[in-house]
């Protein structure tokens, strides 16, 4: 094996020593590669290549079903026998290799904890349709992501139990593969060596037990591939920016400035010892900290200023509705036992299976004698379109620059609604009423004609704006939308439920308002258009249990990236 350099940042080193060390270690549990298409042939390549001859690589589909990927009744064998036969499924099958995920960020929540189940144990149990199956299944798992928007990540479940989270999307094909040979290092005792990667993982903000882990087998990992027992410093500096650094969740504080120091009169000479002072490297635990924080990415850093989550999915991902079970349409979930009929469709094969194991006792002869309990109906999972509904103050405080912005917004956000199945609404609130100017739409030339004609001034009749955005929210559910509210305002309400000019009748409507939306349930975001944001928007948006977003100076384009991420959120 080539001599690795352990202080080099190319994203593409480092995914190629990532894979080295999993076949090394494969305790290491893998990695997750993001971007980097014309990269991956050659990542998996040296990763195949380092496991053991003849280990193998197996592919795990996005649509795989539970039989295929974890094993269970052998059909065929079994009703050719009449009695149970089991068969191996994917992932025992890949014993002693490695596991590929294509488009992992597509696994499911549930697919994905059966994989991380078996991660755990080392070990694949089948327990159902009267027959027992284990198998040993260690392997190394290389999930590849291919999402677009930030939030589209390969589910938790899978990401704590890899060591390495690697972004090669900017990476260069054309960089050089070859690794350096590296230079002789300061060893550093294995307590010295646990107790700096534990307090880089607490600087960075990495709670998980698995990363502090996951840094020091990598860094035993990397001693291993160079022929060394023990661990250098730079060991350590590539296992916190390789492991620590994408986990991270929080920037470190800049240590406080110290106070001057008085004039003191020079110190005595101090004798000679024999040891060089002067050359003495800086403390290890700075230089392990320093390492990771070079290693953080520019959108890591974004996301982690904005409160933001770290890597992982969500479940309220923008343009992606609420998932609900269905019996005839969407994305398979498997079998469930029950009669067709109502919509639901019999699954044929899954049928089969739960009964074979039951012919001989049955004594069906040459047939194969199907009971009601053996039936097995299909089930499907689907997403539900999404409404985004804006709120906007057209006041006369508000009208000139907030319509402008609240304009260009919605056009951003319809610009992606071919893609994201979604929707947009404008209800714009003035003078005395609110009124819905922009019915729920995807279309980007009805949406331009509507706004252009926008009016704006008059009082602030925010009760009534919050209202009429509550009820159209509420119709869109009803309708089988997942709706999102988004409400731009300064949050300075005048005018009351009924048309009167009163202020402190027009707060407290304004509160109801918000409270009654909270009641809902519906995800909302405030964006705060006041020059100098007062207390009376965040207020407001405590009630409604919105994510306050205080935007004074923002244009359409940074109000657009905003709400975003507050429907992430």
């Amino acid at each position: 094996m080539n001599a690795i350099d352990p202080q080099g940042c190319d994203p593409i080193g480092d995914a190629l020593i990532a894979a080295r060390l999993c076949a090394i270690d494969p305790r290491l549990g893998g990695m997750i590669v993001r971007g980097g298409n014309d990269l991956r042939a050659e990542l998996l390549h040296d990763l195949h290549q380092a496991l053991p001859p003849g280990a193998p690589a197996r592919r795990v589909p996005s649509h795989i079903d539970d039989e295929r990927l974890l094993g269970g009744i052998d059909l065929t064998a079994t009703l050719a026998l009449g009695k149970p036969v089991t068969r191996i499924g994917l992932l025992a099958e890949a014993h002693g290799g490695m596991v590929v995920v294509p488009m992992a960020e597509r696994l499911s929540d549930a697919m994905a904890g059966r994989i991380a189940a078996v991660i755990d144990t080392g070990e694949l149990v089948v327990e159902r349709d009267g027959a027992t199956l284990r198998a040993p299944a260690q392997f190394v798992l290389v999930a590849l992501d291919d999402g677009i928007e930030p939030d589209e990540r390969c589910a938790p479940a899978l990401a704590e139990r890899v060591a390495f989270w690697i972004d090669l999307t900017d990476a260069d094909p054309r960089a050089p593969r070859a690794a350096l040979p590296c230079e002789p290092d300061a060893v550093v005792p294995v307590d010295d060596a646990m107790t700096m990667l534990a307090t880089t993982a607490a600087a960075l903000g990495v709670d998980s037990a698995r990363g502090v882990l996951f840094a020091w087998r990598t860094a035993r990992a990397l001693a291993h591939a160079h022929g060394r027992d023990a661990i250098t410093r730079g060991d350590l500096a590539f296992a916190a920016r390789m492991v620590l650094a994408p986990r991270a969740t929080r920037i470190p504080p800049a240590p406080p400035e110290a106070a001057p120091e008085p004039d003191l009169p020079p110190p005595p000479p101090e004798t000679d010892s024999g040891d060089d002072q002067a050359g003495e490297p800086a403390p290890v635990d700075d230089l392990v900290l320093e390492a990771a924080l070079a290693a953080l990415p520019k959108d890591v850093l974004a996301r982690i200023a904005d409160g933001a989550a770290r890597r992982g999915r969500t479940t309220n991902q923008r343009g992606r509705g609420e998932r609900r079970k269905s019996a005839q349409r969407g994305r398979p979930k498997g079998t469930l036992a029950g009669t067709p009929g109502g919509g639901r469709r019999l699954s044929l094969i899954d049928t089969l299976r739960a009964a074979a194991p039951w012919q001989t006792l049955r004594g069906a002869g040459d047939r194969v004698a199907i009971r009601r309990d053996d039936l097995r109906v299909r089930r499907f999972e689907t997403r539900t379109e999404v409404l985004t509904i804006f709120a906007v103050d057209a006041s006369g405080s508000a009208a000139v620059a907030r319509l402008a912005e609240a304009k260009g917004a919605v056009e951003l956000l319809l610009a992606e609604a071919y893609v994201k199945r979604a929707h947009v609404a404008l209800v714009a609130f003035r003078g005395t009423t609110a009124e819905l100017v922009l019915p729920p739409t995807r279309s980007l030339t009805r949406a331009r004609r509507m706004l252009a004609e926008l009016p704006g001034g008059g009082g602030t009749p925010l009760a009534a704006g919050l209202n009429a955005a509550r009820e159209l929210a509420e119709a869109a559910r009803t309708r089988g939308r997942t709706p999102y509210l988004i409400v731009l305002t300064d949050g300075r309400a005048n005018i009351a439920v009924d048309g009167r000019a009163v202020r402190s009748q027009a707060e407290t409507d304004a509160l109801s308002a918000a409270r009654a939306i909270r009641m809902t349930g519906i995800g909302v975001a405030f964006v705060d258009t006041s020059a100098r944001p007062r207390p009376e928007g965040a207020a407001l948006a405590a009630a409604m249990g919105a994510r306050y977003l205080p935007l004074p100076q923002a244009d359409a384009t940074a109000m657009h990236a905003a709400i975003s991420r507050g429907q992430r959120g």
